[in-house]
């Protein structure tokens, strides 16, 4: 869904008869019961760690947001899993290039294990190309 927190299923989208990208609730912004949430953490991570051909997980992060334990779960679910995690920061377009460099380094020491994240806006394009280079690579 275009609105953040408007996935509420685990949707699967097969990509040049290759390879599925499947796109799951974003369940650390939506805007529903706590109830919901959890449901969807038991979802997500259930899928994260029993799907056995599972290679990326692209995680969606916006840099203006601290770090939450969500955020924090889902990293570990994916090492946990052994696939590979590609962190890309979101709305890149909305911060100056010093506050960007900044979000990116607590990001890939938070998160990412010191590779900082790949930033991207829907609004330009930036970073479009990095993107697809980056899954590209770890299809390959």
């Amino acid at each position: 869904s275009k609105t953040p927190g408007k996935t509420r299923t685990i949707n699967y989208y097969l990509v040049n008869n290759q390879c599925y990208f499947v796109d799951l609730p974003g369940y650390g912004f939506a805007r529903t019961g706590r109830e919901q949430r959890q449901t969807w953490g038991r979802n997500v991570s259930a899928y994260l760690l029993e799907e056995e051909r599972l290679r990326l997980v692209v995680g969606l992060v916006d840099p203006r947001v601290p770090t939450s334990p969500l955020d924090v779960d889902l990293v570990g679910f994916v090492r946990q899993a052994g696939a590979s995690l590609l962190l890309v920061m979101t709305k890149a377009d909305r911060m100056s290039r010093g506050a960007l460099a900044q979000a990116a380094a607590r990001l890939a020491r938070e998160l990412g294990d010191g590779v900082p994240p790949l930033a991207f806006s829907a609004r330009t394009g930036a970073g479009h190309k990095d993107i697809l280079t980056a899954i590209a690579g770890a299809l390959a």
